[in-house]
């Protein structure tokens, strides 16, 4: 907490803000994780934690500008509450923080830190200016997750392994399994959108089609839908239909287009999307070494299976 506080009175608020709205510290904890394969009380773990949590806090601020985002983590976004100039310099300040801490952890941490970077904001601008002419939506979507998404998941996994001076091949295994679990998770994130009601998630269903952003199991049904639109069913049709020009803020339009897609193979397809990612990451971490850490990873997959049904 300390970390993220400089001596200007804003900067401090809307740090303090975002920080005290809490979140799962997932990547944190991947860095801990990660280190048992080590040292796990060499103090550059806990380094690289707060770095790595600061890098995605400042990540947030950006999104939450770039989305016009009024809520995080049930809180005042930052930008609505103050601006989003003060959110995206408040961000900016996160990652000087940041890279203030890598730089005292050696080059190698500065390095792989700075192709994190380009990789976050490389999905981030393919997010923006969407599929690119005749790029395939999915790939393109796919590209997204990996780049956003991914990328700092893997880095939390080789910074645990790193800086506990574990192994170099246990590090490199490490970053390609929590990469694959990163994308796992927001794919299933994805299923669950549609797939879910909110007893079950603790979600509103449909936010994401709500919203206009085209997932997985939507990419899916578009390209099934699409291709079968003269010869498909009247489901097919009017889903297509739906996904294609509807105003799915639209409560009916939106309970109609959500029945259509639980009951399409494009939900079942999202699934095993998921779950080819999920046993990618799971190959990776039966090939590392067996301490109590490898079966916590383990643990991580079957919950992510799991979660997505």
């Amino acid at each position: 907490m300390q970390t993220a506080h400089p001596g200007d009175e804003l900067f401090t608020e809307a740090s303090r803000h975002s920080i005290a709205a809490g979140g799962k510290r997932f990547r944190a904890l991947l860095v801990l994780l990660a280190a048992q394969f080590g040292d796990p009380k060499d103090p550059r773990v806990i380094q690289a934690a707060v770095a790595i949590e600061l890098t995605h806090l400042a990540t947030l601020f950006h999104d939450d500008v770039m989305d016009e985002a009024e809520v995080r983590r049930g809180q005042p976004s930052v930008n609505s509450r103050w601006s989003n100039s003060v959110a995206i310099l408040t961000g900016d300040f996160l990652f000087a923080q940041a890279s203030r801490i890598l730089a005292d952890l050696g080059p190698e941490a500065v390095r792989i830190q700075a192709e994190t970077f380009g990789r976050l904001v490389d999905g981030q601008l393919s997010e923006t200016i969407g599929p690119r002419g005749g790029q395939d939506p999915l790939d393109h979507y796919m590209h997204v997750i990996t780049e956003k998404t991914g990328s700092l998941i893997a880095t939390s996994g080789q910074f645990g392994a790193l800086f506990s001076d574990a192994p170099a091949e246990v590090a490199t295994r490490i970053a390609v399994a929590c990469e694959r679990l990163g994308v796992a998770w927001q794919l299933s994130d994805d299923v669950i959108d549609i797939a879910s009601d909110s007893a079950q998630s603790g979600k509103t269903p449909g936010t994401d089609l709500r919203q206009g952003v085209r997932t997985l199991p939507v990419l899916y049904a578009l390209r099934s839908t699409g291709q079968a639109e003269a010869a498909g069913s009247d489901a097919d049709r009017r889903l297509h239909e739906l996904l294609a020009e509807a105003d799915l803020t639209d409560d009916p339009l939106l309970a109609e287009t959500l029945a259509l897609l639980r009951a399409h193979p494009a939900l079942a397809e999202s699934r095993e999307h998921v779950l080819s990612w999920v046993q990618g990451a799971r190959n990776e971490i039966m090939a590392l070494p067996d301490v109590p850490a490898r079966a916590a990873f383990l643990a991580l997959c079957d919950f992510v299976e799991k979660r997505t049904g």
